[in-house]
């Protein structure tokens, strides 16, 4: 799954979480999230949530690559192939920073990759786009549905851990390209804006269900995000932080000229 946010449309997850405090206008971290790497890897099961995490993410970047790759052969003008193939290599770019990082944690990349393939693989083969326009919504709003989760895990991190993930779940650029593109093809067919607002709503039901799939499986990771490991969501919060990525959602889907 590729990590790809709008900086106008999505909260920063640092500035929502209960691990956060906003003071004097700045934002001051507690518990491990006030903490590097170094300090927090002390607990066993806090550094095998951050290798799982850093794994669903390197593989997703991975994944997203191969994706793009893959998109470019629909892309419909040799412009549009290139801007692809440009994104692509900034999500490979991605890939590397956190196979990297993994390795120098003492973690294995491809065995911290491996448990998150059948997931993302499986999400993939249920949403594969069936035109050009199909992909750039999933790139733009299905995967974005993902982003906006893992920044809200973001929030709870290490400081060395939050700064690579947020660093890996930039814009590669694709944000700006889909929406042209897509309201382009609406104002040039109305038609289509029905076809592909039923096909946000789908990903939109997958990813979430695909996002909720992935910690369950992992016992480090679940336990991480419900509070017993690092500052964790209380269910209240679980049900805030879905809100919020309902409502980045929204916004995505009136950037494309498209009916929540």
């Amino acid at each position: 799954m590729r990590y790809m946010t709008t900086p106008d449309n999505t909260p920063d997850a640092s500035d929502t979480a209960d691990s956060a405090v906003e003071t004097g206008g700045t934002v001051a971290h507690t518990g491990v999230a006030a903490q590097d790497w170094a300090q927090a890897s002390a607990d066993p099961q806090y550094r095998a949530a951050v290798v799982d995490l850093l794994g669903a993410l390197a593989y997703g970047e991975l994944a997203a690559f191969e994706r793009l790759a893959e998109d470019a052969k629909l892309a419909p003008t040799l412009g549009d192939k290139a801007e692809l193939a440009k994104m692509a290599s900034a999500e490979f770019h991605h890939y590397e920073k956190l196979r990297d990082r993994l390795t120098e944690i003492g973690a294995e990349p491809t065995q911290a990759m491996e448990p998150f393939v059948a997931a993302l693989d499986g999400f993939h083969k249920q949403t594969a786009p069936s035109d050009w326009l199909e992909g750039l919504v999933k790139a733009y709003v299905g995967d974005s549905i993902a982003s906006d989760f893992y920044r809200e895990v973001a929030a709870r991190l290490d400081s060395d851990s939050r700064g690579l993930v947020l660093a890996v779940l930039d814009d590669t650029g694709h944000a700006s390209f889909a929406v042209e593109k897509v309201r382009a093809a609406i104002d040039a067919d109305p038609r289509v804006g029905g076809r592909l607002a039923l096909w946000a709503r789908r990903l939109m039901g997958e990813a979430l269900s695909q996002s909720q799939r992935v910690v369950a499986d992992r016992d480090a990771l679940s336990t991480m995000l419900v509070g017993g490991v690092a500052d964790g969501f209380d269910l209240a919060e679980v049900g805030k932080m879905f809100s919020r990525i309902t409502e980045a959602h929204t916004k995505r889907m009136a950037a494309l000229g498209l009916a929540a």
